[in-house]
């Protein structure tokens, strides 16, 4: 939450995601963690975590890759907000969705949006008019299509072109 009260999404985590990262360095959360969907959580309490670390060297090199991860994850989300268009922005977001809908074994082009317009905003830097514009366009242009949550990519060419115009740019 800011100061003021308005909410800020700070990220869409999966299946297989850690929360909590930003805890380690001073020992509280700055976050709060909804869930959109039931969900299963596994607490690990990091003194336990850091105690198996040293235990099994492979683990503690695995999480630093996912610590790694997640830093450069943030950076690309601050180049992203910093100096994309809006149908960049949106493309971006359905794209690594997609990505990581395949990663878990999914259906990279059959997505359940189980995040609202709004905190897809919110997540984007965007109003929720815009988004739901964006997505209308990118459904005119026959490159995704739109049922209330249910979202197919129709032309991931197309969207990916869409996500490359800011880097040639």
């Amino acid at each position: 939450l800011h100061e003021d009260g308005r909410e800020q999404v700070a990220g869409f985590h999966m299946a297989g995601d850690l929360l909590g990262l930003d805890a380690i360095g001073g020992g509280h959360h700055v976050c709060d963690a909804v869930a959109l969907d039931d969900s299963e959580v596994c607490e690990i309490p990091l003194d336990a975590l850091e105690q198996l670390s040293r235990e099994i060297p492979s683990l503690q090199l695995h999480f630093h890759r996912i610590l790694s991860r997640e830093i450069v994850r943030d950076h690309g989300m601050m180049l992203l907000l910093g100096s994309m268009r809006a149908d960049e922005r949106l493309a971006v977001f359905l794209l690594n969705l997609s990505q990581r809908h395949a990663a878990r074994g999914y259906s990279p082009v059959e997505l359940l949006l189980r995040m609202t317009r709004a905190d897809i905003g919110s997540y984007l830097g965007l109003k929720l008019e815009t988004v739901s514009r964006a997505l209308s366009r990118m459904q005119a242009l026959d490159l995704i299509e739109v049922r209330n949550r249910h979202l197919r990519i129709i032309d991931m060419d197309g969207l990916k072109s869409i996500a490359s115009r800011c880097a040639a740019t």
